[in-house]
């Protein structure tokens, strides 16, 4: 007699039909499956276009033994050049796991170059974000990570070493999961030591009635240190299949000790006639000290019905930033090795910033397969901003109480939005409305100014997708976005950079609002043609003006009038044979900006520019395993503007080889960035009575090596049938 049931072991017994027989009690043992090793081949990154996003899945690919920098390099629509990252030639928020980071976009970049690819699953391009996101700001990048399902324990361990023709640049680092039944627990840690080069050659022509009276040619040497580390960890505990419990806190250090920038610059002052008149250098050294410490907890419940749920979040920003400068300046005659003057001040700043958020999210699917979401968020934010200037008089140090002052800052912030989805075989249809009501105080105690804004806005959004024959799709988006002006540009301080150059900020600057439109085309899943348009009303910028009365360089955060731009994008990702892969995005666009240029009768100045962006990269894999991997990488952007200025065309050649080894627990990369050194630029600045050029020489090309090794439990035993393979910004201080 044979007795089997699934999931359990067989048992057999031979028994005697002569007689009557009693078997007692069968006991059947669990079958269980030995699994000797998953082995997971590396493929080819994938494409899926939703309603309101694009989901670049990167899990398992050729992508995951680099860092998230790295796979943001190769997601489609997004852009990484000269340490920024855009999407739509605007900064994009990031995301990770629909929370908000709130980091600064310099910081942003060090943690994304710091954690590790292997535990992401996905980069969703969200270039119109609907309702449920915060208005502020343009683009959203979510980074989606892995759902683990493996019990137990695994880490790695990473490193880099980058080598610049000035300086080398490390980074070091280790993660860590866990997951029990209940509880899953993941922390990183990595370490930044590096110092960087920049030299740039400046030269202004100052202005009186139409002709140049003195012309300024500016040496500028900078070697800036820093040895940055990022924490950042997640802690999820299941109750039950109905409710679970998350924390997360992402901490920025940036040490006293390690963060230095020293500046070494000669200026020679030229006459009418080019006639050397006088010179003076000029030695600046800064120390700083930042905390960036973020802190999230969440709650979800999830009901009965599936795919309904309620969650929670509470979120709590603590920003702590310090910096001292002295600047040393030395004034000579031509020919004369000794000063005739010298000038010297010192300057300590502090900020410190406290951000606290709260928000609702509710979910409620329908048996017509439409989706209702609604939600509500509260933000407070307070900002104490410090500035103390000091003069030598005879060598003794006196209090500058003309430059020194108090900066403080409120704001609240309260939302609402609600939002619909409805998804048919062809079509898909998602529309939303978030409205904000914003509440701000700043205060200074210099000028005994208070200046308040309050303001309340709605933010629609709209998107429609039709999926046609031969996998075709043909998506049409709008959403109205904000711009809230950063702290730093809000600080009026004049701080001063040195004895003729400072930067100031205008606590009575305006939001940003813009309107964004994109009318898309994918043929056969591959090929991707966009059209887009933005219009952006009262946007911030960064305005450099040379004072020719008093020959001074102002750098000045104002209002201009309104940008305006539009153009087509082109994106592929797709394989020309088994072992070569082609990404291509391609962008022509048309960018016009109008201001109003401050020191020069604020008269209305107006620029505008086509221009082209270029990026081809080339995939390969070698051996039978596929184990050998190289990409090479061509970008190109032609002249553009940016502001008031003209930044010139530069093209760029990077070049990787990676190789796994040790069953796919190690990998070491090779490789070569701005492989010509040819992304150097220069920046050309001339209208009315301006006239500015600036020759930036930075370390770009780089010797990069890498290298990241992954331990624990990477060998299953378990059940067969239980496998499956499941696919903070405005804080900144420059």
């Amino acid at each position: 007699m044979t007795i089997s049931f699934l999931g359990f072991e067989k048992f057999s017994t031979k028994i005697n039909l002569l007689g009557n027989v009693n078997l007692k009690t069968v006991i059947l043992e669990e079958q269980k499956e030995t699994l000797d090793a998953v082995v997971v081949t590396a493929k080819r990154p994938t494409v899926k276009r939703l309603v309101d996003r694009l989901v670049f899945n990167v899990e398992n690919s050729t992508l995951s033994n680099s860092n998230v920098l790295d796979v943001l390099k190769h997601t489609p629509g997004v852009i990484v050049r000269d340490g920024s990252i855009s999407v739509k030639n605007t900064p994009p928020v990031v995301y990770i796991n629909d929370r908000r980071v709130h980091l600064s976009a310099d910081e942003v970049q060090q943690l994304l170059e710091g954690t590790p690819a292997n535990n992401i699953k996905s980069i969703e391009v969200i270039t119109n974000p609907p309702a449920k996101y915060d208005a502020e700001g343009g683009a959203v990048l979510n980074i989606k990570t892995s759902k683990n399902i493996i019990a137990g324990y695994h880490g790695s361990v990473f490193g880099s070493y980058n080598q610049g023709f000035q300086f080398p640049k490390y980074a070091l680092g280790t993660s860590h999961f866990f997951k029990s039944q209940k509880l899953t627990a993941y922390i990183n840690y990595n370490i930044s030591p590096r110092k960087d080069f920049r030299n740039n050659f400046e030269d202004i022509n100052f202005i009186e009635n139409n002709n140049t009276v003195s012309s300024w040619e500016t040496d500028y040497n900078r070697d800036r240190e820093s040895a940055n580390q990022n924490i950042t960890g997640t802690i999820n505990y299941d109750f039950n299949d109905k409710n679970s419990l998350n924390f997360s806190a992402n901490t920025l250090i940036a040490p006293r000790a390690n963060s230095k920038t020293s500046v070494n610059s000669l200026t020679e002052v030229f006459g009418a006639s080019k006639v050397l008149d006088s010179s003076f250098r000029t030695l600046n050294n800064l120390v700083s000290e930042k905390f960036n410490l973020a802190f999230s907890l969440g709650y979800i419940h999830k009901f009965e019905r599936e795919d309904e749920q309620i969650s929670i979040d509470l979120h709590h920003t603590s920003y702590d930033f310090s910096e001292f400068q002295n600047v040393d300046t030395d004034y000579f005659l031509p020919e004369v090795s000794s000063p005739f003057r010298e000038n010297r001040f010192q300057t300590f700043s502090s900020q410190n910033i406290q951000l606290t958020t709260g928000q609702i999210d509710y979910v409620l699917p329908s048996d017509n397969g439409s989706v209702f979401e609604a939600g509500i968020k509260a933000v407070s934010i307070n900002s104490d901003n410090v500035l103390d200037q000091f003069l030598f008089n005879n060598g003794n140090r006196e209090e500058d109480i003309n430059n020194s002052d108090i900066f403080i800052y409120d704001e609240k912030n309260y939302a609402g939005y609600v939002s619909y989805e409805k998804d048919w075989e062809q079509w898909s249809l998602k529309a939303g409305l978030r409205v904000e009501r914003t509440e701000t105080k700043g205060e200074s105690l210099l000028s005994n100014s208070i200046n308040t804004n309050n303001y309340t806005n709605l933010f629609p959004s709209f998107y429609v997708l039709n999926r046609l024959k031969n996998d075709d799709e043909i998506y049409l988006s709008y959403n109205k976005r904000i711009y809230r002006p950063r702290y730093r540009e809000l600080n009026p301080f004049k701080y001063y950079l040195n004895d003729n150059a400072y930067i100031t900020g205008d606590p009575g600057l305006l939001p940003e609002i813009d309107d964004s439109f994109i009318l898309g085309y994918t043929i056969n899943s591959t090929y991707t043609f966009e059209l887009y348009y933005r219009y952006e009303k009262n946007p911030t910028l960064e305005l450099p003006i040379q004072d020719n009365e008093n020959r001074l360089l102002k750098n000045v955060f104002t209002n201009i009038d309104h940008n305006e731009s539009y153009g087509l994008d082109f994106t592929t990702y797709t394989g020309i044979t088994k072992s070569w892969n082609l990404y291509v995005l391609s962008s022509l666009f048309y960018y016009e900006n109008n201001f109003f240029a401050v020191g020069t009768n604020n008269e209305l100045v107006s620029n505008e520019r086509w221009s082209v962006y270029a990026n081809v990269i080339n995939y390969f894999s070698f051996l039978e395993d596929n184990s050998l991997t190289a990409d090479i990488g061509v970008d190109y952007i032609s002249s553009l503007f940016l502001g008031p200025s003209e930044i010139s065309g530069r093209l760029g050649v990077d070049i990787n080889v990676n190789k796994t080894f040790w069953n796919n627990r190690a990998s070491l990369n090779i490789g070569v960035r701005d492989l010509f050194n040819t992304r150097n630029f220069t920046q050309t600045t001339k209208y009315l009575n301006q006239d500015w050029f600036v020759d930036s020489n930075m370390e770009n090309r780089l010797l990069v090596v890498g290298f990241n090794y992954k331990f624990g439990n990477y060998r299953l035993n378990v059940k067969k049938d239980d496998i499956e393979l499941i696919e903070r910004d405005r804080l900144e201080k420059e």
